[in-house]
């Protein structure tokens, strides 16, 4: 492994996406792969403060994480369940 390259900090479990968020996606050519690997590694995107303090809590005490990334003109949210058996590409909307 490159020294550079963090390893993930939890179990992503099933990854699942909405058609919405796939579609989103393909429009703006964006890989699903990097943003997977960007939340299984603690960049959780475009969070709030609160957001990011909450991801670090959940992290010790197994609760739900969630990454926010700005992609083109929106937003793709990736959510994994608190006991880690999914991980869930969704629109903001689709929530």
């Amino acid at each position: 492994m490159h020294n550079n390259v963090k390893p993930p900090l939890f179990s992503l479990g099933q990854i699942v996406a909405t058609p919405g968020a796939l579609e989103f996606l393909h429009q703006h050519r964006s890989n699903a792969m990097l943003l997977l690997w960007r939340h299984a590694t603690g960049d959780w995107g475009s969070l709030c403060a609160e957001d990011v303090a909450a991801n670090a809590a959940a992290l010790r005490n197994g609760a739900r994480l969630l990454s926010s990334y700005d992609v083109g003109d929106g937003k793709i949210w990736l959510i994994t369940e608190a006991d880690r058996s999914v991980t869930t590409l969704l629109l903001p909307s689709e929530y």
